[in-house]
């Protein structure tokens, strides 16, 4: 498989920050060429055919990386997610879960941008139930299904077009949103100078140029973006925010945003 250095260096700090059952899955997902090969092409098809940014290998890695770092950061501050707190699972089964979710939330892309989150539950449940035959016993019927259907909820929610309620569909819901440094929008920009609708969400995103996601000083996760213009304010308001405007993440979360080397405005 012929991957990025920007790919690899991102599956290198996942890995980092795995153990147990995720890293298993993480190891499998990114050895796979099949995958590989879906993920390169719904970029093709988001940013060739379609005009869109970036949403192959690198973003949906971005947001693995990203749901993780949020993950431990609410585990390290003693919160549960839906499936310890409700008796089917373990943390380690959350985790698991939310990375497929976030790991293969875009596959759908390869066919349309309309409804690509259903799409996309089509052609990621292969992959989840190849991997978990492997990392789970036979008779593992619980974590199975569990894992299963968080990972299809955290796909079908990413959007926010739809209600999602467990916490670990939240985390990949946010994790998305957060990748929206000027990166991401930088290839359709370079293939077209010409304006099109939709320019306002290309220029904002251009302007973003960090998102820092710490331990927040009030709640467990600090959200920062940085930006190098206040029309970045936009991509915050119209785009991320409602994100986390409705995952079930929210009552966790400080959002910071502002102009560098300007005072930070606080959301949340």
């Amino acid at each position: 498989m012929n991957k990025s250095a920007k790919q690899s260096t991102l599956e290198q700090r996942i890995l980092k920050l795995l153990e147990g059952r995720p890293l298993r899955a993480a190891q499998l997902l990114f050895a796979d060429p099949e995958l590989q090969a879906m993920q390169e092409y719904a970029n093709i098809v988001s940013i060739k055919r379609l005009g869109f940014n970036d949403h192959g290998p690198v973003h949906m890695r971005k947001a693995t990386l990203n749901a993780i770092k949020m993950f431990n950061l609410l585990h390290e501050a003693g919160i549960q997610l839906n499936l310890e707190k409700e008796g089917a699972g373990t943390a380690e089964d959350s985790l698991t879960a939310v990375l497929f979710a976030s790991l293969l939330h875009d596959l759908g892309m390869s066919i349309a941008r309309e409804a690509h989150e259903t799409i996309s539950i089509q052609l990621a449940l292969p992959f989840i139930d190849r991997i978990l035959d492997k990392i789970l016993t036979p008779e593992d019927y619980m974590s199975k299904t569990a894992i299963r259907s968080l990972a299809i909820e955290g796909i079908f929610g990413h959007m926010a077009t739809r209600r999602i309620h467990s916490l670990e569909a939240g985390l990949v819901l946010i994790a998305d949103g957060s990748d929206m440094e000027k990166g991401r929008a930088r290839i359709p920009s370079m293939l077209s100078n010409e304006p099109r609708v939709g320019d306002i969400h290309r220029t904002s995103a251009g302007s973003i140029q960090k998102v820092r996601i710490q331990k927040g000083a009030e709640k467990p996760i600090s959200i920062t973006v940085e930006m190098s213009a206040s029309v970045g304010f936009f991509q915050v308001e119209e785009v991320f925010f409602p994100k986390i405007n409705i995952s079930p993440v929210k009552p966790y979360i400080e959002l910071y945003a502002g102009v560098i080397d300007r005072e930070l405005l606080r959301y949340l």
